[in-house]
């Protein structure tokens, strides 16, 4: 069972990192490219920011964004901002998520995420940590996947795999981190391949965040992922 407390304090900790290292950042450092195509850094933050709010509905059984169309319009409206601006709504999203997320609720409940996904609610803080922990490192500043806590690297990459077992597009696939960790995912095949390398390059690859050059794969290439 997810330990909702545990992720909350830990969620205040990235949350902390982030506020940190967007404080040092000017206006054209926001408007510079981050890491994601066609997203500069006040995409990513703009993003972070809607995100807190949309989960905020999802605690108070709302739907998390009104449409697709608007959640992108919110993010595309919100990306220019003077950086002041932006880390004004990034602190302040992130508190009234906290908020929601103190209130004493019954957090085996289940709840809907986008596109139909569901979950309990317990998971809801785990699901903000990752947004805040890889868009961090989606913005380029120097935050990278090898800065990422062990307990949260271990933990993502098992959510991710969780996420393509069963994934008739991926073959079955054994993962073995050098640092710790091993793993199965994708479909139910007679043959497995082995994936083998660092746990920060897996979870780069897993999602999507690097090509896994790091990574050693008995099959030759490494297979392709389905988009998240």
């Amino acid at each position: 069972m997810s330990d909702h407390v545990r992720d909350l304090a830990t969620l205040r900790e990235a949350t902390d990192r982030l506020l940190t290292a967007v404080g040092k950042l000017d206006n054209a450092a926001l408007a510079a490219p981050s890491r994601l195509p066609g997203w500069t850094r006040g995409h990513v933050l703009a993003h972070l920011s809607r995100n807190a709010d949309a989960l905020v509905n999802v605690f108070a059984g709302r739907p998390m964004y009104a449409s697709a169309a608007d959640r992108d319009g919110d993010i595309e409206r919100d990306a220019p901002r003077p950086q002041p601006e932006q880390l004004a709504d990034l602190r302040e999203s992130a508190d009234r998520f906290l908020e929601a997320a103190s209130v004493d609720a019954d957090w085996s409940r289940t709840v809907e995420l986008r596109n139909g996904i569901t979950d309990t609610a317990s998971r809801v803080p785990f699901r903000r940590l990752i947004e805040v922990e890889l868009h961090h490192v989606d913005l380029d500043i120097g935050y990278e996947l090898e800065d990422l806590p062990t307990d949260f690297t271990q933990r993502e990459i098992t959510f991710l795999a969780d996420r393509f077992s069963g994934n008739t597009h991926v073959p079955q696939i054994a993962i073995t981190a050098t640092d710790g960790g091993q793993w199965t995912t994708g479909r139910a095949d007679d043959d497995v391949i082995s994936v083998i390398g660092p746990a920060a390059d897996i979870l780069g690859w897993l999602a999507g965040r690097r090509e896994g050059a790091g990574l050693d794969c008995d099959g030759g290439l490494l297979p392709v992922l389905p988009a998240l």
